[in-house]
């Protein structure tokens, strides 16, 4: 690779016409294998099938192995650039006369397509993508394991610090704003190892109900192992347990007039609420479902797949 800036060039440097009659005709029988003209002739004829609509392309070479993934708003108008004779950088014109088919995966939204390219390019690391094979281009939230009171914190690049990670997030402003509502609700600490054995007393993080101290033994081990389990429980999907288990908590300390510790387990079923994901629609009485659905029209074969964990989609 030469690290060069993975621009693709529909995106920027072409045309973005979506007139199909304005490619030229290609003759695949005429246009010898791996040319810039049969590369054009295959990407021409595969133009006939992609969709109007966000999602995410793949080159695929003669034997099978994808050159390049990208994503579009439009599909269809971004596919149609390859096919067009102008002038490419070196490397986009090998992609090119390598291209002998395509495929199209098409998404809700642009957000969608862009979180879908990302993880294909890490997993498929196809050769002409240069960007996005590192895990750098998105972050995680992370869980530590590695210390007796772990860490949450975001976490870029690749992911080799022992720990759960969930994710990946478009939006890094949404991994902070999560981290800040899932600290109120469980209450983990977000300082660095060397920042947490220095402590002689409870951070302004305690004070505002964001952490539970155990810099300063105000929680002890077996307390706060029970947070770390709750927050992974919670964003492994599992979150109608862990808002059971604090009701039952809360109502037990109000039976006992232990009213500090109700209106805690009260404020952290509050922030549980509040980046609760709310369901429209759910069918009723189940809690674990994988469901898959294919319809066929026209040539098309649209499959699509969901997956109901503790009776959330």
């Amino acid at each position: 690779m030469n690290g060069k800036k993975d621009i693709d060039p529909a995106s920027e440097d072409l045309r973005e016409e979506d007139d199909e009659a304005s490619l030229p005709e290609f003759d695949l029988s005429e246009a010898p294998d791996g040319t810039l003209a049969a590369g054009r002739a295959a990407i021409a004829r595969a133009v006939k099938h992609a969709p109007v609509a966000p999602g995410v392309y793949r080159m695929f070479d003669a034997k099978g192995d994808v050159l390049y993934v990208g994503k579009a708003k439009n599909i269809k108008k971004r596919v149609m650039n390859y096919a067009r004779p102008v002038a490419y950088d070196a490397r986009i014109a090998r992609m090119i006369a390598a291209t002998v088919s395509m495929e199209f995966v098409t998404t809700k939204t642009e957000t969608e397509a862009l979180l879908l390219e990302a993880n294909l390019i890490k997993r498929l690391r196809p050769r002409f993508n240069v960007l996005l094979r590192d895990d750098k281009s998105f972050p995680y939230i992370l869980i530590t394991s590695d210390h007796w009171a772990p860490q949450i914190l975001k976490h870029r690049g690749a992911r080799t610090r022992p720990g759960h990670y969930y994710g990946p997030f478009a939006n890094a402003g949404a991994v902070n704003r999560t981290i800040n509502a899932l600290q109120r609700a469980f209450l983990l600490r977000s300082c660095s190892d060397s920042f947490f054995e220095s402590r002689t007393r409870p951070c302004l993080l305690h004070q505002i109900k964001r952490c539970s101290a155990p810099c300063t033994r105000e929680i002890d081990f077996a307390g706060y192992t029970e947070l770390v389990r709750e927050a992974n429980e919670f964003l492994s999907g599992r979150s109608r347990s862990v808002q059971k288990e604090l009701a039952t908590a809360m109502d037990d300390a109000s039976a006992t007039l232990d009213f500090e510790h109700a209106a805690i387990f009260r404020d952290r079923l509050a922030a549980l609420s509040a980046i609760q994901s709310h369901q429209g629609i759910n069918p009723r009485n189940v809690e674990e479902a994988d469901v898959f659905a294919v319809h066929q029209d026209g040539g098309y074969t649209c499959i699509v797949v969901f997956f109901f964990r503790t009776g959330q989609k």
